[in-house]
């Protein structure tokens, strides 16, 4: 026996709000999930050498202290 929606049913039908968190993959697949969080990964690390290399170095962000931290972050080949 087959099943199919009834002609009567009631078309006010609405909730009465709205879901309130997000769907957990937020439509993206599981390996672009990891990739990102690798990526937010790397960044943090950097940042944070950044930081390091900055404060050991008198805490001025000059320009000499531009190109130093260009020299060993930017142009290096990544070590993925």
């Amino acid at each position: 026996m087959a099943y199919a929606p009834s002609a009567v049913a009631p078309r006010d039908f609405a909730p009465t709000h709205a879901p309130t968190h997000a769907p957990a993959s937020n439509g993206r697949g599981l390996l672009r999930r990891f990739f990102d969080a690798m990526m937010a990964s790397r960044q943090r690390q950097v940042d944070r050498e950044i930081a390091r290399y900055i404060h050991d170095n008198g805490g001025k962000f000059t320009d000499d202290t531009e190109r130093e931290i260009q020299r060993r972050f930017l142009s290096t080949p990544s070590r993925w």
